[in-house]
C-alpha cells in the first residue's frame, strides 16, 4: 500500500541522498589505506542504506524500513566499538594505521599483497607494547588545606 501523501519525487531524493552516501562511502573505503577512514567510510555505506530503507517505508506506508534501519545501526555501534578496540590493539602491535604494513596477519602460506605505491619497510621498535603518554601542560596550583587538616595542625 503506497502512502499518498509522501510523493515519489520526496522519494526520489532520499534515494538520491542515499546512494551519493553509498557511492562517498565506497570511494573513500577503495581509495584509502588508512584503517580509520576505511571504517568511517564503511559506516557512511550503511547510512546511506539506512536512508534508503527509511525512504521506502515512508513511501510505503509502514514501519518495516525503520524497524530494520534500528536493528542496522544497533548492530552497526557494537561493530564500532569492537573494531575501535582492534585498530587499538593493532597499532600497538604494529605502530602505524597503514593497512599495508599489516602483513604479518595473514595466514601462513598465502602470498603477500604488494602495492603500487608501496612506502618503505617498517622496522618494529622493540620493547614493550605501551599507550601514548600525554605530557603535563602547566604547573598545578597548591591545594588549599580542608579545614579539618588545619585543627590537627
Amino acid at each position: 500500500m503506497i502512502d499518498p501523501t509522501f510523493p515519489f519525487e520526496y522519494l526520489s531524493n532520499y534515494l538520491i541522498i542515499g546512494a551519493a552516501l553509498l557511492a562517498l562511502g565506497m570511494l573513500g573505503f577503495l581509495s584509502r589505506r588508512n584503517l580509520i577512514v576505511m571504517f568511517l567510510s564503511a559506516e557512511m555505506m550503511l547510512q546511506g542504506v539506512a536512508l534508503t530503507l527509511v525512504g521506502f517505508s515512508r513511501f510505503h506506508g509502514n514501519w518495516t524500513g525503520q524497524i530494520f534501519t534500528i536493528v542496522m545501526l544497533t548492530v552497526a555501534a557494537s561493530e564500532a566499538a569492537l573494531a575501535l578496540a582492534l585498530i587499538l590493539v593493532l597499532f600497538n602491535r604494529i605502530g602505524s594505521l597503514d593497512v599495508t604494513l599489516w602483513q604479518g596477519l595473514r595466514e601462513t602460506g598465502l602470498p603477500e599483497t604488494v602495492d603500487a605505491g608501496e612506502a618503505e619497510p617498517y622496522e618494529p621498535i622493540p620493547g614493550p607494547e605501551s599507550y601514548p603518554h600525554l605530557t603535563p601542560s602547566g604547573v598545578e596550583p597548591p591545594h588549599p588545606r580542608q579545614p579539618w587538616e588545619q585543627r590537627r595542625g
